[in-house]
């Protein structure tokens, strides 16, 4: 007896004097079932609210909701709101995600590719291009940024998709604009953050296809920074260690763990110098609770903060994300403990703190940065933390589901998504209800799901995969800049004990039954919990 009716017998199995997981356990479950309702709901609202600010003659969003909102933009309509409207869609409502969003990415690929092939800003009022001619500057930190901060979270996300081959087209077409000359050959642009992003983008573009000019021009980057007059630790221009300027230290960390794997000479010719970097950020760089300045001169040690009242930059786990890959392959334990540092000091001393001017993106960073971290070391007063900020940061949604009303507002989707899939163990229900709460738990190698509805519910249960490994197809799950971290994953070719909670009564399905989804059904006012075995 397998699927559907399994399951639908299992609910009404009597109990088994054998004891099921501790209470607190399920109570846990329970607990975040809520937590994650919450946060898809918000999510939800958000997304309502942004589609009804869209252009009603292209169908694009805005760049924000305030006076010169009347264009779109590939670096913030495209790269910071959209993709977390396809992603709150991919998880509550599939036919919105494959019909309007899915519209509007063959939209402004149709209207906004300009020279090269690279999008360009886009005027409502005019139906035109809003600068008279191409820029390319402007246009290939556009590009940059919807590659990066978009189009990518949603290829680690969804794997092969439209999306995944809009990347690649942009990809591509950075490089074909490329028109900066350094040693190793042309790249795009002479701009810091754009590089940084790059060095990101190809690392893992490179494991993706497996094509090896990606790499190729990752290293260009990578050389230019460590191996030449630029290495920012030898000179004392300013490295901007927060959002817009840390790209560049975890890019080419993640290239340095790339290198590991692709091309090991290389990476010993990158080690000295990267680790002479990091070390001089961490000498220089920190406050007395190890979080990053906003700005650091090197050489001369001097930092700045941002705004009033701020004691740390919002992004510090984007830099310490990439302490953590290079932990990972040379084993550098100054670099996990700097990590554990950080995260060990948010409950003591960051509650409400006023990240970015206590704006709804610098809370949104910060958790991100935290989150991120805490898959990896999974410091129990972090967790207490992700939990009050997230309070915080949810609280500044306004009524109508707008939060504050420009393109940063897609952070607080993203980062609330990830808060939900902590919340869920990366287990998702389709279809998606309001009504519907879903939250899991672990109890040592168990998984224990709760589920519960207000109305009567059929559907499936779709559990996550190693999307490193089989999407992007990393040799290592290193932590990333806007990834959505793996909690509970299956194996296709594994078999798994699924069982109610509360009874012995199970069946072995495989990890292909469970990535397709575990078909469950309750009735009105109904809830259930189980328990997942590998």
């Amino acid at each position: 007896m397998t699927g559907l009716a399994f399951l639908l017998l299992s609910l009404a199995a009597p109990q088994s004097p054998e004891p099921g997981p501790p209470a607190d356990v399920v109570a846990e479950a329970e607990r975040n079932a809520e937590q994650a309702a919450e946060a898809l709901r918000r999510c939800q609202r958000f997304t309502e609210a942004w589609l009804g600010l869209a252009d009603p003659e292209t169908g694009l969003i805005p760049t924000n909701t305030r006076k010169g909102g009347d264009h779109w933009s590939a670096a913030n309509s495209a790269a910071d709101n959209y993709p977390f409207m396809v992603l709150t869609a991919a998880f509550t409502d599939r036919e919105l995600m494959d019909g309007r969003l899915l519209e509007m990415l063959r939209t402004e690929r149709r209207l906004t590719n300009r020279e090269h092939g690279l999008p360009d800003d886009w005027s409502f009022s005019q139906a035109a291009f809003r600068h008279d001619s191409p820029g390319p500057g402007r246009m290939q930190f556009g590009a940059s940024e919807y590659v990066k901060d978009g189009l990518l979270p949603l290829t680690e996300w969804l794997g092969p998709s439209p999306w995944r081959a809009r990347m690649m087209e942009l990809i591509d077409a950075l490089w074909a604009s490329a028109d900066h000359e350094l040693a190793g050959g042309p790249v795009p642009t002479d701009n810091v953050e754009v590089h940084g992003e790059l060095l990101q983008t190809l690392s893992r573009i490179y494991w993706m296809t497996g094509e090896r000019k990606y790499l190729d021009w990752a290293v260009r980057l990578g050389d230019h920074y460590l191996l030449t007059e630029a290495h920012f630790a030898r000179s004392d221009r300013p490295l901007r260690l927060r959002d817009h300027g840390c790209e560049v230290v975890s890019g080419l960390c993640e290239l340095y763990v790339a290198l590991h794997f692709a091309d090991p000479a290389k990476k010993e010719q990158y080690r000295a110098p990267l680790h002479e970097l990091l070390d001089r950020i961490l000498e220089v760089g920190r406050n007395q609770d190890g979080l990053f300045a906003d700005e650091v001169r090197l050489q001369s040690g001097t930092r700045r903060l941002f705004g009033a009242g701020a004691r740390a930059t919002d992004t510090f786990g984007y830099s310490l994300n990439g302490y953590y890959a290079v932990y990972l392959v040379d084993g550098t334990e100054a670099y996990r403990e700097a990590v554990l540092k950080a995260l060990g000091a948010l409950w003591r001393g960051y509650r409400s703190h006023p990240w970015e001017g206590a704006s709804s993106d610098g809370y949104a960073d910060a958790i991100e940065s935290a989150l991120n971290l805490y898959n990896r070391e999974p410091v129990e007063s972090c967790a207490r933390w992700l939990d009050s900020e997230m309070a915080v940061m949810w609280s500044k949604q306004q009524g109508s589901g707008i939060i504050e009303g420009w393109h940063g507002d897609g952070n607080f989707a993203r980062t609330s998504l990830m808060y939900a899939l902590w919340k869920t163990q990366g287990v998702t229900a389709q279809p998606w209800r309001a009504d519907l709460r879903l939250g899991a738990a672990m109890d040592g190698d168990e998984l224990v799901l709760f589920l519960s509805a207000e109305q009567p519910w059929t559907g499936t249960l779709v559990f996550d995969r190693p999307r490193h490994r089989d999407f992007l197809h990393l040799p290592l799950d290193w932590p990333r800049i806007n990834q959505f971290p793996e909690w509970f994953t299956v194996e296709a070719d594994r078999e798994y004990r699924v069982a109610r909670g509360d009874s012995q009564i199970g069946e072995a399905l495989s990890g292909l039954d469970l990535l397709h989804g575990l078909p469950l059904a309750l009735g009105a006012g109904e809830s259930s919990y189980w328990v997942v075995q590998r």
